[in-house]
């Protein structure tokens, strides 16, 4: 059941002149809209959200979120900036793009610019390896979903309603979208509203069908309207619905969510979203502060067992590396570019990587956070993060993927 949050900012301890006079300007317009007024403010000022994934939706809802005074934003995502994001992707420019940003890296430079009083979070990872969600949602009120894969958006809800967090589903493809606040206790998991990882494999990506803008904007403001609900104080005005939207032609519809399956394991026996709204996250934000991490890399054994068992994907792909011992894995399709994520199993420094690719052939970049070579046979990019995930690009499939890494990266170092 969804109550309205009774522990305002006063009830707190915290006056509501405790805003500085020049916060109370900033914030100003938004604090006289009556259902987030001073108390409201002050609650979003106290609050903290993960955002998962700053791509197209995750940009748009960081904007929302730095622009509304949520005062602790961390920025989650496994990617870096290339050109063809600049069509929808509006915190990044061409600066961004030319120097192969990390996106969690850009995005949390240019909110600093927007409100010099944030503390922002940038987590360059990805949220499916052990332990990586776990620290980056430390602390969290909210989790905003901005992701374009199913294993990580349903990794985000797993992890939600086990832990009494909500949180806010977003996805959009081509023109249309939807939104949905999933909320512990009060509604159905991800799972239960769009099925597993198989069931999301025949529908629409960005892949088959491109993005338009607006569809994007659309969809985050839904969602960014919902946190602002949630994270103000202002529970029961949480809608259960979920919205299905397009701006191309225009239609919109609202169905009401399901609520809890006793039957599913997570919404089931979810733990109830608790915290007051006002910066009061379900766990101890001691020691959660990352700044720019590179972490989840995955140890031997740990990949071993992903990969337990002849029929499965990682053992596939290992097999056709040809290797006796397994030094790289396939671990992700990304949306949108023909790009395949492989995993190291063993990474090295970048440093030692350059010199290699470069005595190969290979046009290499580097900065602070990656490493990005183009292939001397041209079509073909590998971009090389610390943790040791490799973005192999333009490659025909997942096996040719894993084929580049063993050959320019795991065999020159023997």
């Amino acid at each position: 059941m969804l109550e309205e949050n009774s522990t305002g900012a006063e009830e707190a301890g915290v006056p509501a002149q405790g805003l500085s006079a020049e916060r109370r300007e900033r914030f100003s317009r938004q604090m006289r809209f009556a259902p987030i007024g001073e108390n409201g403010q002050l609650a979003l000022v106290r609050s903290r959200v993960l955002i998962a994934g700053v791509g197209s939706l995750g940009c748009a809802l960081a904007q929302h979120m730095a622009r509304a005074g949520v005062g602790s934003i961390v920025l989650a995502d496994r990617d870096y900036v290339e050109w063809s994001n600049l069509q929808r992707q509006m915190l990044f420019d061409e600066d961004d793009a030319r120097q192969s940003l990390p996106k969690a890296v850009a995005a949390a430079e240019k909110l600093r610019r927007i409100d010099s009083g944030l503390a922002v979070e940038a987590v360059v990872a990805d949220l499916t390896a052990p332990g990586v969600l776990e620290q980056a949602a430390a602390g969290c009120d909210l989790v905003l979903d901005g992701t374009d894969n199913a294993a990580v958006r349903l990794r985000l809800s797993d992890w939600c309603f086990a832990h009494g967090v909500p949180l806010l589903y977003g996805g959009v493809a081509g023109a249309s979208g939807m939104s949905a606040p999933l909320v512990p206790g009060a509604t159905c998991c991800l799972r239960c509203l769009i099925g597993g990882e198989e069931e999301q494999k025949s529908g629409d990506t960005c892949d088959t069908v491109g993005m338009l803008s607006p569809a994007v904007e659309l969809v985050a403001a839904l969602q960014a309207a919902e946190a602002l609900k949630w994270l103000g104080g202002r529970r029961s005005e949480i809608r259960r619905t979920l919205v299905t939207a397009s701006v191309w032609p225009l239609s919109m519809r609202e169905l009401k969510l399901p609520g809890p399956s006793r039957l599913c394991p997570a919404c089931g026996k979810a733990e109830q979203a608790r915290g007051s709204g006002i910066g009061e996250g379900t766990l101890a934000r001691s020691g959660s502060k990352m700044a720019v991490a590179a972490i989840g890399s995955r140890s031997s054994a740990e990949e071993e067992a992903s990969g337990a068992g002849s029929g499965s994907p990682a053992a596939a792909t290992a097999d056709a590396a040809r290797k006796p011992r397994r030094t790289a894995v396939v671990s992700a399709v990304l949306c949108g570019r023909d790009t395949v994520q492989v995993e190291l199993s063993e990474p090295r420094p970048l440093e030692g990587y350059r010199r290699e690719l470069e005595a190969a052939g290979c046009a290499v970049m580097r900065n602070p956070y990656l490493l990005r070579a183009d292939l001397p046979h041209g079509g073909t990019r590998l971009v090389v993060f610390p943790d040791g995930r490799v973005l192999v690009q333009g490659a025909a499939d997942a096996v040719e993927a894993l084929r580049l890494c063993e050959c320019y990266l795991v065999g020159s170092s023997s």
